[in-house]
């Protein structure tokens, strides 16, 4: 018999990913702005879920400083 797998009972599935946007972007540059719009977080301390590929990791990466990934 095949083993079945079991879908997650909470938090996030193993393909997303959940950033909260916690540090405002005043002062940054416009590509850090347009990263953090390209997210989808519209204002501060919003949680968005995201497919976890390897653009939105980048993403995150380059923002890394004005978000934070929650669990």
């Amino acid at each position: 018999m095949a083993a079945e797998k079991k879908a997650p009972t909470k938090g996030t599935t193993k393909g997303t990913v959940k950033v909260k946007w916690v540090v405002s972007f005043i002062g940054c540059t416009d590509d850090m702005r347009q990263t953090i719009r390209g997210l989808g977080l519209r204002r501060l301390h919003q949680v968005v879920e995201r497919q976890n590929t390897p653009e939105t990791q980048g993403m995150i990466h380059k923002v890394r400083h004005l978000v934070e990934v929650v669990d």
